[in-house]
């Protein structure tokens, strides 16, 4: 790639891009055109910066696609938003239709979602994680099902503490089961709230990416904001609070009955899950498999599905799931 004019095969057609800001186009482009860089090698194409123009070069599915990214992106700056390596990554695998621009009209009227916590704005970046935030704010009952890094419980957690804090529920409530991930750990030392943190930390850390540390620390001792293992929820009815049940694939039969019979009026409940991962012992059945076979035809209950496309982590991890999923017998 260079700014200077360079001789391209006669048999590859160009497309014209111009982006009127400067500034923005500095944005766009990224240090040293890295992100243009990084466009070219994924899409095989080749593009040269003039001026406010970018030339796109290369057939026409790779140039359609690069044009759809770019102004997406570009579209994102527009608005006061950035573009880092996860937005251009996300933009890559989902190829965004450049003709509807992100415009906030509504919550969910235009393409732009948002979820609003005290500490930061949290934006769904693919079309699943919006209908998946869709479906938190109107079902009473939610599942996410899909790999790991795709949102479910990290998405599900930002709008608990969205509607904690607008005043639609009273309190929020964390749970998973507590179950090994394939090995064993012995006798956890400690009070049983020290056993069952370690279980619990991947809820801690969702949790603090959303609340100020003091806010959420004396919300956990009001009983507001609860993380618990999930044989603590027996026997309770969970009212006007918003529950989400991760790594669901790890409940047997017996308990996801127990828990999504929990519910009390005026609460939400999301529960999340990877089929992929389940923890339980060889012959087990997992409830997340039962509750989706038994719950698809009940109104007011959603079930939103991942894909490798939806992953935010390191782009590694959407290659990694992809290729388990292909060996998969």
């Amino acid at each position: 790639m260079a700014d200077a004019a360079v001789g391209f095969a006669p048999d590859l057609e160009e497309t014209f891009l111009e982006f009127p800001d400067n500034r923005l186009m500095v944005d766009l482009c990224g240090e040293f055109d890295r992100n243009l860089s990084h466009i070219e090698t994924k899409l095989g194409l080749q593009i040269v910066r003039r001026g406010n123009q970018l030339v796109l070069v290369g057939d026409k599915a790779a140039r359609d696609d690069a044009t759809r990214i770019l102004q997406h992106l570009y579209s994102r700056l527009e608005q006061g938003k950035s573009v880092t390596n996860a937005d251009l990554d996300a933009a890559l695998r989902m190829a965004p239709d450049a003709t509807q621009p992100p415009k906030q009209r509504d919550m969910f009227g235009g393409t732009t979602v948002e979820v609003r916590t005290r500490k930061k704005t949290v934006e769904p970046r693919t079309d699943a994680q919006k209908a998946y935030v869709k479906a938190l704010f109107e079902n009473d009952l939610s599942f996410g099902i899909g790999p790991a890094g795709t949102g479910k419980t990290y998405l599900a957690v930002a709008v608990g503490v969205n509607m904690y804090i607008n005043g639609l529920v009273d309190r929020i409530i964390l749970s998973r089961p507590a179950v090994e991930a394939g090995e064993k750990l012995g006798y956890l030392p400690g009070d049983m709230k020290d056993k069952v943190d370690p279980y619990m930390q991947p809820l801690y850390d969702a949790l603090n990416d959303f609340l100020p540390a003091k806010q959420a620390a004396k919300l956990i001792e009001e009983k507001r904001i609860e993380i618990a293992p999930l044989a603590f929820m027996r026997g309770r009815t969970l009212s006007n609070a918003f529950v989400v049940l991760d790594e669901a694939q790890n409940a047997t039969t017996m308990q996801m009955k127990m828990f999504l019979t929990r519910l009390g009026e005026g609460s939400r409940m999301v529960i999340t899950g990877d089929r992929t991962q389940v923890d339980l012992p060889r012959g087990v059945q997992s409830g997340l498999a039962d509750a989706e076979r038994l719950l698809k035809t009940i109104d007011r209950i959603s079930f939103s599905y991942f894909t490798a496309k939806d992953v935010v982590r390191h782009p590694l991890v959407a290659a990694i799931i992809e290729a388990y999923d292909q060996d998969a017998p």
